[in-house]
């Protein structure tokens, strides 16, 4: 077997590595940055970014199944799919929650950057 096969085989499935990127980086992964914002915004816990990102992991896997023919009962790249998403809506989740955490408490900030 040639390398790039086994390797195309790791992280999806479909026959164009754009059909990947499309779905799960860019749809999910916009997704998931929203998603990971809104949940900062409202002020709810980190651990809730991860819940969220296994519903829209499912939502990926089902776009992945409807328009490009993939597995849609697929564990493993369910969790690759949703590795991604739980990487991205953290990422969103730590931006927001940082800005808000300068603006709110930004008086215990020196002005060196340290506290």
């Amino acid at each position: 077997m040639n390398r790039d096969t086994d390797m195309q085989g790791l992280l999806y499935q479909e026959e164009s590595f754009g059909v990947f990127l499309l779905v799960t980086a860019l749809l999910g992964g916009a997704g998931a940055w929203v998603s990971g914002r809104a949940i900062a915004r409202t002020w709810r816990p980190r651990w809730t970014v991860v819940l969220y990102m296994l519903v829209l992991g499912l939502a990926v896997r089902f776009v992945h199944f409807a328009l490009f023919e993939g597995t849609l009962l697929s564990p493993w790249y369910y969790a690759v799919d949703t590795a991604i998403l739980i990487t991205v809506g953290l990422l969103g989740f730590r931006t927001t929650r940082q800005r808000q955490m300068a603006r709110q408490y930004g008086f215990l900030i020196a002005p060196g950057g340290a506290p």
